[in-house]
């Protein structure tokens, strides 16, 4: 018996694709470019795509065998925040993505578990699984404004560029204090 998942999707969602227009022969190929919102939670705890921000869509639907193959690049804007300073960052993402989707009783959808390959719903493909792997993978888990970023002073929070260079908190031990006031005096 072949292994589908119960939820049926929905074709006027932005990242349900509809093959009707694709025939069913190996070798037969469409292109389609859209332009998608991001769906909720697309990214880490400290950058991702906004909700809702536009995804470039740029994909190529293969005929194949046992089913459709879907490649192309995915654009689309990223936000967050630095992991040594906490400043905003703001920059793009640009990502590929190819994945299989089988047929409804292919080789492939008797031969593979269920999570190891798309699967098709009569004629529609969902995107969305492979779009958020592709992106959340190609995004930094600590994020940086910049390489050289020094992040922020561990004693007061500010951050280390806009400190002068001999900022410090050094810590006098109570058992030397006595000692430092003779430094002082000798000055």
């Amino acid at each position: 018996m072949p292994k589908h998942s119960t939820n049926h999707l929905d074709p006027r969602s932005p990242l349900v694709l509809d093959t009707r227009e694709l025939p069913r022969r190996p070798g037969v190929m469409r292109t389609v470019k859209r332009v998608v919102p991001a769906p909720a939670d697309l990214g880490l705890e400290m950058i991702g795509v906004p909700e809702g921000a536009d995804l470039d869509l740029d994909l190529r639907l293969e005929s194949v065998s046992e089913g459709v193959l879907v490649s192309g690049t995915v654009t689309g804007p990223i936000q967050g925040e630095c992991g040594r300073c906490l400043r905003p960052i703001t920059d793009s993402v640009v990502v590929d993505i190819q994945e299989l989707y089988a047929y409804a009783n292919s080789a492939t959808d008797e031969t593979t578990d269920e999570d190891e390959v798309g699967r098709m719903q009569g004629d529609l493909l969902d995107l969305e699984p492979a779009l958020r792997d592709a992106v959340v993978l190609a995004l930094p888990t600590n994020p940086v404004c910049r390489d050289d970023c020094p992040g922020l002073c561990p004693d007061c929070g500010v951050h280390w560029d806009d400190l002068p260079a001999d900022h410090s908190h050094q810590q006098i031990d109570p058992r030397w204090a006595g000692l430092s006031k003779l430094t002082r005096q000798e000055e």
